[in-house]
């Protein structure tokens, strides 16, 4: 795939990360040296360049968790190992219409509108309204702002959507918004909770099992990234354990 200009690329030198929008006649300047971008330009991915001092730049197509990572934060974010499973156990895909409580800075937000896109819809809502326009800028940048509709609101008091696929809540009481998500589910519609603390985990499950909710489940994702080396092989010494607990359920018909 050939690099035009207003294209995104991921340049990693040495285990250092920038993505960056290409534009003609513009330097990216970084600690070995500056990135003429015209140099960028009609280059496939996967090429190396050199910086002006002389070091070398893989250039790379961005992926999904390289725009997370790389999003500008307002608010802790959830990380790539939990979207993941979220997105598989939930079943988001092409045409699914989604109600998210706890927009925050938009990294789940972004990995929904992309996997339901073009057809589906995201209704994403905070209390918080500068957490959606922070969100927004983000969503924005993935030409995705026709897939998302952002809203002020409080989702444990009211959701004007209904008929709805999916509701994911990253809110610190989300056993409160579970009476409105039970209303707008369609029948067999999946109710998913992120919570970092296992208390908010029993009060969720307690309040899904008195408001005909089935198939309940609660993970907490483990990830271990090794230091692959001939005869010192091991995982790296610092790195993102618990992050949090995601809690799965289906909704039974009335």
């Amino acid at each position: 795939m050939v690099i035009k200009e207003g294209d995104f690329v991921l340049l990693v030198h040495k285990g250092n990360k920038w993505i960056i929008k290409v534009e003609k006649n513009k330097i990216f300047h970084t600690h070995r040296g500056f990135i003429d971008m015209n140099n960028i330009i009609g280059k496939e991915y996967g090429t190396i360049i050199k910086s002006s001092s002389g070091y070398d730049f893989y250039v790379f197509y961005p992926l999904m968790r390289d725009f997370i990572m790389q999003f500008r934060r307002k608010t802790q974010i959830i990380y790539p190992k939990d979207i993941a499973i979220i997105v598989l156990y939930a079943d988001i895909r092409p045409g699914k219409v989604i109600v998210e409580g706890g927009t925050g800075s938009g990294a789940l937000t972004v990995a929904l509108a992309s996997l339901v896109s073009p057809t589906g819809k995201v209704y994403s809502y905070d209390i918080n309204i500068e957490n959606l326009m922070h969100a927004k800028r983000n969503i924005e940048k993935l030409g995705l702002n026709d897939v998302v509709e952002f809203k002020v609101g409080d989702v444990t008091k009211h959701i004007n959507e209904c008929n709805v696929d999916v509701a994911v809540l990253d809110i610190p009481t989300p056993w409160l918004a579970v009476p409105i998500i039970r209303s707008i589910l369609k029948p067999s519609g999946v109710f998913v909770s992120f919570s970092p603390t296992i208390e908010q985990v029993i009060q969720t499950v307690n309040m899904l099992e008195s408001n005909r909710f089935s198939e309940i489940e609660c993970y907490e994702c483990i990830m271990r990234q090794l230091r692959v080396r001939s005869g010192m092989t091991r995982p790296f010494h610092r790195q993102i354990v618990h992050t949090g607990y995601i809690v799965l359920a289906r909704s039974l018909a009335m």
